[in-house]
């Protein structure tokens, strides 16, 4: 595999930053949209933290994690999005925050949740359980996949409503497929067809720039450990000012009745290092610059995908416009097959050949999802192309 990525203007992205990350350098690590990985000053900060804690958990419980650092995080959060820090909640992880909203719907027999298939598989076990408890209906619309046109998705999308849609759930980056959606166009017609929307942004935060009032969402939930470089267990809630009072955290506890903000923070007893470790994770970030870091990672994966691409004479999953820090390509029609050979492949790939990269069986092939990070260059792209050249 060749490529002609350049890093004139990248300042040291690439294998000379792994030496500011926990990684194991020895495995090409392409998988940084699953789990993220932080960077280890933000690691230290996270372990400082919860040293803290444990000296006099009573004063930090009771004192500092409300009174100042907690908040002092949202301050930096709403800062980096440009929003009001009284519409953001910081809570575990995506997941916990759509758990948050569908629960505090109040839907009826026949109402629809619409969803896509390349909805994150929890979120549609998340609608499918809500919709079994209320008596609604989960709708899926296909979106084409390997995707053409931003249009193409709109479309489709677009199809999908109904008079009944109540609820939409629009992925702005999705996991499967790694697709950037035109998620403001999306929200548009799922509210002039008179439904509420929520977005969610898992992988989006600190892969693209976002716009959550151009975005136009009721709801929208972003992680912070993935792109953000946060410790993993941060996550965030943004909610437009209309459905504040209506939405509420899973676990109901002491800050009932007190605001939104006042309710989600206390939740019970919990390890919150993670969530308070955001100014640092931002610092780290600014170093580098947000437009740089983007433009790197967008710059790598599309080169890196495309040489892949040619390689191998397949095909990547969508054009450069609904491209960010992933994007998928198409392995080689010797791989086939479900699922569990995928799976097989996958952990083949990393136990043999040291290459972390996750495999997906759709649109008739086995695919391999890219990530790209400020850590990777085009070395990493090199070892999984010689391991697939490798495996017969």
């Amino acid at each position: 595999m060749r490529t002609d990525h350049k890093r004139v203007d990248f300042y040291e992205f690439g294998s000379a930053m792994r030496r500011y990350f926990a990684l194991d350098p020895k495995v090409a690590y392409l998988n940084h949209g699953a789990f993220g990985a932080p960077p280890i000053q933000v690691i230290d900060a996270q372990y400082q933290v919860q040293r803290r804690m444990d000296r006099e958990p009573s004063r930090f419980f009771e004192r500092a994690f409300f009174q100042a650092e907690l908040r002092q995080s949202i301050d930096a959060l709403a800062n980096y999005l440009d929003v009001e820090n009284g519409q953001l909640a910081l809570v575990e992880n995506a997941t916990v925050a759509i758990n948050a909203i569908l629960r505090n719907l109040d839907l009826q027999a026949g109402d629809e949740i619409l969803i896509t298939d390349q909805t994150y598989g929890a979120v549609d076990k998340v609608a499918v359980y809500i919709a079994r408890r209320t008596g609604a209906v989960v709708r899926r619309v296909s979106l084409p996949f390997p995707a053409a046109t931003p249009q193409a998705m709109l479309d489709a999308f677009a199809g999908g409503l109904r008079p009944r849609t109540r609820l939409a759930i629009i992925d702005h980056v999705t996991s499967p497929t790694a697709l950037v959606l035109p998620v403001a166009a999306m929200v548009a017609l799922a509210r002039g067809a008179g439904a509420m929307t929520l977005v969610d942004g898992a992988h989006a935060p600190g892969m693209v720039p976002i716009d959550l009032p151009a975005i136009g969402a009721d709801w929208y939930i972003g992680n912070c450990h993935k792109w953000l470089f946060t410790p993993r267990g941060c996550a965030f809630l943004w909610v437009t000012p209309k459905m504040l009072a209506s939405t509420r955290p899973l676990v109901i506890s002491h800050g009932y009745g007190d605001g939104f903000m006042d309710e989600f923070d206390w939740v019970g007893t919990r390890d919150a290092s993670a969530q308070m470790v955001v100014p640092v994770a931002l610092r780290f970030r600014q170093q580098y610059g947000e437009r740089q870091i983007q433009a790197y990672n967008n710059a790598l994966v599309v080169d890196a995908s495309n040489a892949l691409a040619t390689e191998w004479r397949t095909t990547v999953g969508g054009p450069s416009e609904m491209t960010a820090s992933m994007r998928t390509v198409r392995l080689p029609d010797r791989f086939h097959g479900e699922q569990a050979a995928a799976d097989v492949l996958r952990w083949r790939l990393a136990d043999e050949y040291a290459v972390q990269v996750p495999v997906r069986a759709m649109a008739g092939g086995l695919w391999v999802r890219l990530s790209a990070q400020i850590y990777n260059d085009r070395e990493d792209y090199l070892r999984l192309s010689a391991a697939v050249a490798a495996i017969s």
